[in-house]
């Protein structure tokens, strides 16, 4: 017991003391705190998934409070995130859950703490980092109409064209928000993943991507609002709109992911080069339509078991 408390002690105090120091390169050297920022989380992940719970949410507390001593409002701001973090993923390697789990656990932790602090600096800081961009794209369009009227050339019906653009990206920027969101909670998982498997520890995979599968519930979601978009109009800028464009734009994102998994799957049936299947994969960008319904007959139709069935034999 005394050497456990020992252990949980010494252990501890370490690991504070590396994520206070990659914090502090993060927060204060320019070009190398970029990539430290996404290690910053590895100390706590590391210790969260070698003790208990209780001891570690103590040592996960103490280094976000020392986050403040280090790098001030900015530094606890970021350690907000970057430690619960750590905890969540070390966590979960204690506990033996999936890597699906361990992404969609940071994703939301990341999504709710984000939220929370564009909340906060508006209210206590007055920033908007939103109308910020969104003054910012509006200053652009403008400088652009005031060249093209200079030089004759400016489109028939530019103002409304710009009008119609902003209103487009206000509408469609929690989606964005989202997925920047969680691919940043990919990125944070696929680093210090990587990095702990080093340190010998048994972290989850993720299965294969040809393996990706979404739940059928998704093609009757999509059906839904394509439904919907035939038989209601929705005024532009209203909260009906908002919902209707964010849900449209997610559930076609997860259809194409769905439509380019199967194309992993049928070249890895087929047995053809990895070169061609990346070939493949930078093409269904541009046929992004064309992928989208590649995933929507896949998730409906089950093409994989007939592909598998075919080149069995």
């Amino acid at each position: 017991m005394q050497r456990n408390q020992t252990n949980y002690l010494t252990y501890g105090s370490m690991m504070i003391a590396l994520f206070a120091i990659l914090l502090a390169m993060s927060v204060y050297v320019p070009v190398l705190g970029f990539f430290t920022s996404f290690i910053v989380p590895l100390p706590l992940a590391w210790y969260c998934a070698k003790f208990e719970r209780k001891q570690t949410a103590f040592v996960t507390v103490i280094a976000v409070i020392l986050s403040f001593i280090i790098g001030g409002v900015f530094g606890f701001i970021f350690g907000l995130l970057v430690g619960p973090l750590g905890f969540i993923i070390g966590d979960s390697i204690r506990t033996k859950k999936s890597k699906l789990y361990m992404l969609m656990a940071s994703g939301l932790f990341l999504l709710l703490m984000t939220a929370v602090q564009y909340i906060l600096s508006i209210l206590f800081f007055n920033l908007n980092v939103l109308e910020q961009f969104i003054t910012s794209i509006e200053v652009y369009y403008e400088q652009l109409g005031n060249i093209m009227s200079s030089v004759g050339q400016v489109p028939k019906g530019y103002d409304e064209l710009v009008k119609q653009s902003i209103i487009l990206i206000k509408s469609i920027m929690p989606s964005y928000f989202i997925g920047a969101v969680f691919i940043s909670a990919w990125l944070y998982l696929i680093i210090n993943l990587s990095l702990l498997k080093r340190l010998k520890l048994d972290v989850p995979k993720f299965s294969k991507f040809m393996d990706f599968r979404l739940p059928k519930a998704v093609l009757w979601y999509y059906l839904i609002v394509s439904i919907f978009s035939l038989i209601v109009t929705f005024e532009v800028g209203t909260f009906g709109y908002l919902v209707f464009v964010n849900a449209a734009l997610i559930l076609r994102a997860l259809l194409f992911l769905q439509g380019v998994s199967f194309i992993h799957y049928y070249f890895y049936v087929k047995g053809l080069s990895k070169w061609l299947m990346i070939l493949a994969t930078c093409f269904a960008v541009p046929l992004y339509m064309f992928t989208i319904i590649v995933g929507v007959l896949d998730l409906g139709f089950n093409i994989r078991g007939f592909i598998k069935d075919r080149y069995k034999k």
